[in-house]
């Protein structure tokens, strides 16, 4: 088989559902697993451990080029940037407790376990809310508050030595939006008073679909898919109905999807979980890839997924975080990635990835196995 020539090629190809030379890899970890990467290969370069593990993919993120006005000394936090697999820093404000607010309010800390810190909530700056009044005197982002006009170097770095496939990450609009109200209460208000909730997501997705118009009209040319992500599913079910989902939710995922179609760029879900209640309908609203294909989650097995909707969306993750990378032997661990890229690949159509981030359980033994380094 011919080698492709880049790595942008590759993933272009795949989720086209063109055959390729290798299946595509993406990566996301925690800090802990970059770590031990760092140690094997002899550097903390994030941009140089990609290399090694032959990564098709890049990230640009939108909170990489936000600055809230009244804070106008403060530079974007490159360290915030290690709670997640991306590159670039994002805005995070230090609160005195040693707690950080991202640029939409929301307030978190580290919370440490036996192998390592999450990011937890400590509280929600909406959560008093009980009339649509109250949300006026919130702080909301306005889309001024974002500067692109650097976006184009920014990967034109990435693209020096080669070409790799660039993803532009949206953000979230539910999730978001839960996290300055409460998810209990979100969830709830839905039900009870709609209007609430539907107005701090109206006030979210307003900023991101003006962000996603200005940067692709900056950089369409050199971003190859659009990314966001919400989280409606848990392991077992959906967190909402579909018909929910359909009144509530879909319309904001539905216009991000609409204003990529205009720039011919294919647009990548991130939801965690047991979604497959809601994939046709994914499909049918133009959803190209979803993310990240969570093996253990229920009605979410690689080989029925195939079946049923290979050719018409393109999957990126499958490879389980849970039991198999942290317990499994590299053996078995590439085993069932070989058996995951000729399932979901079968026809193209599939970027190989963990089923979310790579956590610190896992031995690095089988980080580099998934990724044929050993």
């Amino acid at each position: 088989m011919k080698i492709d020539s880049t790595h942008k090629e590759r993933v272009n190809k795949a989720i086209s559902f063109q055959k390729t030379d290798r299946t595509p890899y993406d990566f996301a970890a925690v800090p802990e697993v970059w770590k031990k990467l760092g140690d094997y290969f002899g550097t903390q370069s994030r941009e140089k451990i990609l290399e090694y593990l032959d990564i098709d993919c890049r990230i640009i993120s939108y909170d990489s080029f936000c600055q809230h006005p009244s804070n106008s000394t403060m530079l974007v936090d490159e360290k915030a940037s290690m709670e997640r697999s991306s590159i670039g820093g994002m805005w995070r404000r230090l609160e005195e407790d040693g707690s950080n607010r991202d640029i939409w309010g929301a307030h978190r800390t580290k919370v440490v376990n036996q192998f390592g810190a999450y990011d937890e909530f400590v509280s929600y700056p909406l959560e008093d809310a009980k009339t649509l009044e109250d949300l006026t005197g919130f702080d909301w982002p306005e889309p001024d508050w974002w500067d692109f006009s650097k976006l184009n170097s920014v990967i034109d770095e990435f693209n020096k030595k080669k070409k790799y496939n660039i993803r532009y990450r949206v953000g979230s609009v539910f999730e978001t939006a839960w996290s300055l109200y409460g998810f209990e209460k979100f969830l709830l208000d839905l039900v009870l008073q709609p209007q609430i909730p539907l107005k701090i997501m109206d006030n979210i997705a307003k900023v991101h679909i003006a962000n996603l118009k200005v940067v692709l009209n900056l950089a369409a040319d050199n971003i190859d898919i659009v990314y966001f992500y919400d989280d409606i599913a848990s392991q077992d079910s959906l967190l909402i109905s579909p018909e929910m989902y359909k009144e509530f939710i879909q319309p904001y995922h539905r216009e991000i999807i609409n204003i990529c179609k205009e720039y011919g760029k294919p647009v990548m879900m991130h939801c965690c979980g047991a979604i497959y209640p809601l994939i046709e309908r994914f499909i049918e609203m133009g959803l190209a890839i979803l993310n990240p294909i969570q093996p253990l989650a229920s009605n979410m097995d690689s080989k029925n997924l195939s079946q049923e909707f290979g050719g018409r969306i393109a999957f990126h993750g499958g490879i389980d975080i849970q039991k198999l990378l942290p317990f499994a032997t590299p053996k078995e661990v590439k085993k069932q990635v070989k058996l995951n890229a000729s399932l979901l690949g079968k026809n193209g159509g599939y970027i190989m990835a963990g089923s979310h981030h790579i956590q610190s359980d896992t031995p690095v033994e089988n980080v580099l196995a998934m990724y044929n380094i050993i």
